[in-house]
């Protein structure tokens, strides 16, 4: 398993792009206009490649309290194999690097209870729409 990190004038964004698409906008019915947005070049890509193969992407952009991690999603054929976890260390390495003092993110109801095993507290009292799925907005501190 590798991560790679890079913009969107790499050549490898679209393969970031391609699990995106598959896991948001066919999976999950997200519109594509709502999954590729305005902050796609300013933030880090981050793609996690098995055997050469696009399986897992995130990316992660500054905002005024540090960071937002945003667009984490692994395929369908390689979830519960700790892939997640591997894609959010690297990502949270990226954000200590930029040396951003916290990292929030919006998780899917669904992932709260993965983010809380990474460490991230639920900031949120009620849970809100976004895509038209539930979310929570959650933070961890970075040291």
């Amino acid at each position: 398993m590798e991560v790679k990190v890079l913009s969107t004038n790499d050549p490898s964004y679209k393969d970031a792009l391609f699990v995106r698409k598959q896991v948001f906008v066919k999976e999950q019915n997200v519109s594509e206009q709502e999954e590729i947005d305005a902050h796609e070049d300013r933030s880090a890509h981050f793609v996690l490649y098995d055997h050469g193969k696009p399986i897992g992407a995130g990316r992660l952009r500054p905002i005024e309290s540090g960071g937002k991690i945003e667009r984490v999603c692994i395929l369908a054929s390689h979830r519960k194999q700790g892939l997640g976890e591997l894609l959010m260390n690297k990502m949270e390495e990226e954000a200590k690097q930029s040396k951003y003092p916290s990292v929030t993110l919006y998780a899917q109801l669904q992932a709260e209870d993965f983010y809380k095993k990474l460490g991230y507290t639920t900031t949120t009292t009620e849970p809100f729409l976004d895509a038209g799925i539930w979310h929570v907005a959650m933070q961890k501190a970075l040291n």
